[in-house]
């Protein structure tokens, strides 16, 4: 998220700088020599960093491609735990969502747009990303379930929370599709669309 690294303690700022530099490094070598020709020393070798650091901030190839990934839904987890949520789920999942891209860094768009496009082109990484999204709808449906009012069936939350991150996957692809023409503010109003949408395509006749 947007943040001022001068408001860090020094120890954190080297941190967050050189796992900066990681990600940004990883998607300018993965787009100009390939993903699978660049390995992870010359990742490392580019950024002047050991095989040790790397591993100490992303665990594997594929993990620092698609940081951008992870970044959006580490900041909107958090974002989720802390807020009070009530009225209907979905509606409330989607205006936390507008709140955490909103907070993304400036070089945020980008860095998703490249990520989006290497993950299209390379069937790894589509496998990763895949895995990584099963892994956070379940991180947030354990979120939204600590959260939710007493008697709230498991089985309800889950599937609201599916077709939240159905409606965000289409958005997004929506979004790529266009090459991120717009930036953030078109994807945030893509996002908006889709979820508008989503009565009308529970109710779509086959």
């Amino acid at each position: 998220m947007r943040d001022d690294l001068r408001d860090l303690p020094l120890r954190e700022r080297k941190k967050l700088r050189t796992r900066r530099a990681l990600a940004e490094t990883a998607l300018r070598l993965f787009t100009e020599r390939g993903y699978d020709a660049t390995t992870l020393d010359d990742l490392c070798d580019a950024v002047e960093v050991s095989r040790r650091t790397f591993f100490r901030n992303y665990r594997s190839k594929e993990d620092v491609a698609l940081a951008a990934d992870s970044d959006l839904w580490s900041a909107y987890l958090d974002y989720v735990a802390a807020q009070e949520m009530d009225g209907p789920l979905i509606e409330a999942l989607r205006a936390a969502l507008d709140a955490t891209l909103s907070a993304m860094d400036a070089d945020w768009d980008r860095r998703f747009l490249t990520a989006r496009e290497l993950s299209e082109a390379v069937p790894a990484l589509q496998a990763h990303s895949l895995g990584y999204c099963h892994d956070t709808t379940r991180a947030l449906v354990e979120v939204v379930s600590g959260r939710s009012a007493t008697g709230v069936d498991e089985w309800e939350v889950r599937l609201a929370v599916e077709i939240f991150v159905a409606a965000w996957r289409t958005a997004s692809l929506r979004w790529t599709a266009h090459g991120g023409h717009g930036g953030r503010d078109t994807l945030t109003k893509m996002v908006q669309e889709t979820f508008a949408e989503i009565p009308a395509a529970l109710t779509s006749t086959a």
